[in-house]
């Protein structure tokens, strides 16, 4: 079958087009055929080395899958041959069949198309992850979401809107800032100056602080929560993780709380289910949708990875397995 694998840790360049052997269904294990795979930001580190989880090189990359139930391995229940889905896991997504484990292979509404399907298992798992189990946000909440318009930022709104908070979307651009409007985003802000603005807003400040940015941006973040509020960690994509003086969480009686959403998953395989019963009604509902900024033939991964690292996203990135890339978010099913 056809796979894009990493060579060299070397970066984006250092992906190539292979002919590998197709997996086998092992037991407990689902064959996927896929049809899209999303692109993320850790696979980006990965290319690099710089990533927490580096397998033995030579790999085929990719973590989250779209496509149909190819064949199932002994002892799955609860799935069927032809089912449409979306899985996640740890290596094999750039390819034309990805073996995925049992408990984290998820069924797909019907009027959720396959491309649109790539862009969620990561970003919106996270997102719930981090707004309803880490920061416990309750409807009415207020929620200051930085890099908003990229593709956790725009999980992050999506699924914050759809448990009926209130978002502030921060972002570094006029095209950034109207896309998230068209999300939804109650309030935008620059990123340049955002304290200022967001404490015109919120006066008190607000619930909840989702960070997948950290760098420079961390201590404001904290000086804009009010009374009890929590600051989630989620990620460095500024390339600097940031250190807190503890006496201001004193001080203000606020929390920061880590999002770790891969690590709270280790011996805990059945959360991935709970996760997905929480946000089913949302995605049936339509009300996430994840937002796509293209989508590129497999053969243009490594393409992909660099659009990533050129911060120049709005949504996501979608690799179109067996096609040319010319379907989009709502024909590609």
């Amino acid at each position: 079958m056809k796979a894009v694998q990493l060579s060299a840790t070397d970066g984006p360049s250092s992906l190539a087009l292979a002919d590998v052997e197709t997996p086998t269904a092992a037991p407990g294990m689902v064959l996927v055929d896929v049809a899209y795979a999303g692109v993320t930001f850790p696979e980006l580190l990965q290319s690099r080395g710089q990533y927490q989880m580096q397998p033995p090189l030579p790999y085929t990359m990719g973590s989250e899958v779209a496509g149909t139930v190819r064949e199932l391995g002994a002892d799955v229940t609860g799935l069927s041959v032809g089912d449409r889905v979306v899985g996640v896991a740890g290596t094999g997504a750039y390819a034309e069949v990805m073996a995925v484990p049992a408990a984290s292979v998820l069924p797909l509404p019907e009027s959720v198309s396959l491309a649109a399907g790539a862009g969620m298992p990561m970003n919106l798992l996270t997102a719930d992850f981090a707004l309803r189990v880490r920061g416990r946000l309750e409807k009415g909440q207020s929620v200051l979401i930085h890099g908003a318009a990229g593709g956790l930022g725009s999980a992050l709104v999506q699924v914050a809107l759809a448990y009926g908070a209130e978002v502030v979307a921060v972002v570094s651009t006029q095209e950034k800032a109207d896309m998230v409007a068209d999300l939804g985003a109650q309030h935008v802000v620059f990123a340049d100056g955002f304290k200022t603005e967001v404490k015109e807003i919120y006066p008190r400040g607000v619930d909840l602080v989702a960070d997948p940015v950290g760098g420079d941006r961390f201590t404001d973040s904290l000086r804009c929560l009010t009374t009890f509020g929590t600051l989630l960690v989620r990620g460095f994509t500024a390339g600097q993780i940031p250190e807190v003086k503890v006496n201001r969480l004193l001080l203000g009686n606020i929390s920061v709380a880590g999002v770790g959403w891969g690590a709270a998953l280790a011996g805990r395989p059945e959360m991935l289910a709970q996760q997905w019963e929480s946000l089913w009604p949302h995605l049936s509902a339509g009300e996430l949708d994840p937002a796509i900024h293209t989508i590129l033939p497999l053969h243009r991964a490594g393409e992909a990875l660099e659009l990533i690292d050129s911060r120049s996203v709005r949504g996501k990135v979608v690799l179109d397995v067996n096609g040319d890339g010319s379907a989009t978010a709502a024909t590609g099913t």
